[in-house]
């Protein structure tokens, strides 16, 4: 069985991350601001949803963290370190996305290209 680590573990774990939390709140807001400009275009109502969602679990990430950090609590610690994997997931999968649509469009582009040249 494993040992639970202490409050200060948690605490001096937990550190680097309580000193980013401006920074992770920050991109949360701007994530939110971008998901809502985004949605002022037609093509956007459909996928603003996915930065205003990965803003708010970053602003949550980085709340938690702040209460892990100022009340030594492990749950919280653990409930951050969830919500921070759930961020790069999404932007994992995101990103993922955006290389399958540019070698498709590529693909599509150099097969253009090819048939625009042969029909000369």
């Amino acid at each position: 069985m494993e040992a639970q680590p202490s409050a200060t573990d948690i605490r001096s774990i937990i550190e680097p991350l309580a000193r980013g939390k401006f920074w992770m709140q920050l991109i949360g807001v701007m994530m939110i601001i971008y998901g809502a400009i985004t949605a002022l275009s037609i093509v956007g109502i459909i996928i603003a949803w996915i930065p205003i969602w990965a803003g708010v679990v970053l602003m949550q990430a980085a709340g938690a963290i702040h209460r892990a950090y100022t009340t030594n609590e492990p749950q919280e610690a653990s409930y951050a370190m969830g919500k921070i994997r759930i961020y790069f997931t999404i932007f994992g999968v995101l990103t993922l996305l955006g290389l399958v649509m540019m070698i498709v469009s590529m693909i599509f582009g150099i097969g253009a290209g090819m048939m625009g040249a042969a029909s000369f």
